[in-house]
């Protein structure tokens, strides 16, 4: 039975278990020994089962949106203190706290056994849930990492927002900041070059010929900021203009990093020097 609970990650349907060749004689003793969890009538669990999955089952709901989509490796914006489930219109899912609850007839059917949504439903939903911009950097992650077939997602029945974010995604971005960063300086109509190698390293951008956009995250500290000064340096000494920025200033403070790139521009800063 243990076996068996595994490999539904330690949250599992009692039918499934009966499926399974597992009597309700060795459920029951499983209980009482305290080597499963009743979470409902109907599901068990295993004492250390991700209390994510137990949640759901408690509520008969699954893991959807960006929950899911973070779940899954999927590049999702970093502001989500809640949990975002998914409930079938008619079902009798309970809501907990500090959730969202998507009422929604899913694309793809839901398993009864499932706790987890399909990634197209995932990514539908994300689509009516989030701005544009986060949505779109969460598709591209999708289709990045191989998660999702594009000409399968064109088959679905989808609404305009999707239909949208479909024709629009780049499935080569593997950053979810690179999806902010090509509308945002697509209107510059100059060379865009995301994630490439100038010196030995990857830059995040470069605009034209030599400006070179770095954005720094979290991990830009002690040895990997000397290293981020120092290719830096390299890169001025080859003739490059280099900006760099934070992640919370491009998140929240485009303006201010459009600003800088923008009389970069004017002073002609990303263009190679004349022959």
């Amino acid at each position: 039975m243990l076996a068996a609970m595994s490999e539904v990650k330690g949250v599992a349907r009692t039918t499934m278990l009966h499926d399974s060749g597992v009597s309700r004689y060795d459920i029951e003793t499983a209980l009482s020994e305290r080597l499963i969890v009743r979470v409902r009538p109907g599901w068990v669990a295993l004492p250390d089962a991700d209390p994510m999955l137990v949640a759901a089952a408690k509520r008969g709901v699954v893991l959807t949106c960006v929950t899911q989509a973070r779940r899954l490796g999927i590049w999702v914006h970093d502001e989500h203190p809640i949990t975002h489930l998914g409930a079938t219109p008619g079902s009798r899912g309970g809501k907990p706290k500090r959730a969202r609850v998507h009422w929604s007839k899913p694309v793809l059917p839901r398993h009864p056994d499932s706790l987890e949504d399909p990634v197209e439903n995932v990514l539908l939903i994300l689509a009516a849930c989030e701005p544009y911009e986060q949505a779109l950097a969460s598709w591209e992650s999708a289709l990045n990492k191989e998660l999702v077939d594009r000409d399968a997602l064109a088959r679905l029945p989808l609404g305009p927002t999707a239909r949208r974010l479909l024709a629009d995604a780049w499935p080569f971005s593997d950053a979810g900041l690179e999806t902010y960063l090509r509308p945002r300086l697509r209107w510059l109509r100059l060379g865009l070059y995301f994630q490439i190698w100038i010196a030995g390293h990857r830059v995040d951008a470069l605009i034209g010929d030599r400006l070179v956009l770095q954005i720094d995250g979290g991990t830009h500290v002690g040895a990997q900021r000397a290293e981020d000064i120092r290719h830096d340096a390299e890169l001025k000494l080859m003739g490059y203009h280099v900006i760099r920025v934070s992640y919370h200033q491009v998140m929240k403070q485009w303006h201010l990093v459009q600003d800088q790139i923008m009389r970069a521009i004017a002073q002609n800063l990303h263009l190679a020097p004349s022959a």
